[in-house]
């Protein structure tokens, strides 16, 4: 271990890891896969990554040592090793939204409905019902295995996927006013990453908006800059489009297609200023950007732009309809290929 990032891992020990689960039971070996994210072995810190993608985010499921690491990852994203700190970033965002919530990506994550959801399966909620069943319990075996899952819960778990997931949402966003730091940070691969991850995060617009859309603005990096200002888009109000709509103008691809893409997500919300016009040439562009495809990508739908196109323009508000739209929604290109999600 590298004593310089020692304080990074304070507490790390004073976490009961082995009465947490992960996907292969007791989460007895996180803290060591954390520690090994500070040490010098290159090829150690990436089996680390592999083990903890394995198991607190095994397959878009999160434990109950998922949120429990989640401190410690925002702190090696801030100052561990520079070799660490994109990755770990990569798997805070893993922690905080999985892979299928990408296919979200158009009309932005509803987290209201998701905790209104986890709400109604949350441990309080469930403990009855569990209760019952242990009472109601025809042989010892049957009462054996409800016991142990009705203590589970009793300690504040909950079975349910959308509950737990929740749970390291929610660690994570209690670590975004620190790591909000990141958007000044001088490494683009990092600015990259921290804008990307608060396009997760709407109940942060009223601090992030203004950031995400200097960030746009004044960036150098066209990756950055594009990530930014289509996080600005799926995080910000309708309002937002006035921010936004300048830049379909842009000289960068990549930046037009960011605005497109975002102007017709804010076209979708209540009360929208953005108008026929305007999603006529935001379709267009999408389009183009089809018709010739640029070869930077951001991360949105995980690098996959055409896929992101198609589903950009079903988003379409009822009654978008123009020439524009009509030409893109019938390009061969952007036709869904086989064992893709839509």
């Amino acid at each position: 271990m590298v004593n310089e990032y020692e304080k990074l891992l304070a507490g790390l020990d004073d976490v009961d890891w082995a009465s947490l689960s992960h996907a292969y039971e007791s989460a007895y070996d996180v803290p060591g896969h954390i520690r090994t994210l500070c040490g010098s072995d290159d090829e150690a810190r990436k089996q680390a990554f592999s083990s903890l993608f394995s198991s607190i985010f095994h397959q878009g499921s999160r434990y109950s040592a998922s949120p429990a690491a989640v401190p410690f990852l925002a702190r090696i994203a801030l100052a561990g090793p520079a070799a660490a700190r994109e990755d770990t970033m990569w798997l805070l965002t893993r922690l905080a939204v999985d892979w299928h919530d990408e296919y979200d990506v158009t009309t932005g994550i509803n987290v209201a409905g998701w905790r209104a959801a986890a709400a109604e399966v949350g441990p309080e909620e469930l403990l009855p019902w569990y209760e019952e069943q242990l009472a109601a319990a025809p042989d010892a075996d049957q009462r054996a295995q409800l016991q142990e899952i009705r203590d589970w819960v009793a300690a504040g778990n909950s079975p349910d996927a959308r509950w737990s997931a929740l749970q390291s949402y929610d660690a994570v966003l209690a670590e975004l006013p620190f790591l909000l730091a990141l958007l000044d940070d001088d490494d683009a691969r990092l600015r990259t990453r921290i804008a990307y991850l608060l396009a997760w995060f709407p109940e942060l617009s009223t601090t992030t908006l203004p950031r995400l859309l200097a960030l746009a603005a004044h960036e150098k990096d066209p990756v950055t800059a594009a990530t930014a200002l289509l996080a600005a888009g799926i995080v910000g109000p309708s309002s937002t489009a006035e921010d936004i709509a300048p830049y379909l103008d842009a000289t960068d691809p990549l930046m037009r297609w960011a605005a497109a893409t975002a102007l017709i997500r804010l076209a979708s919300l209540d009360g929208t200023p953005v108008g026929p016009g305007l999603l006529g040439r935001a379709a267009t562009e999408l389009t183009a950007a089809a018709r010739s495809p640029f070869d930077r990508v951001t991360d949105y739908c995980e690098g996959d732009l055409f896929g992101h196109i198609e589903r950009t323009l079903h988003a379409l508000p009822p009654g978008s309809d123009p020439a524009a739209v009509q030409e893109a929604q019938g390009n061969e290109l952007l036709k869904p290929r086989w064992g893709e999600p839509f």
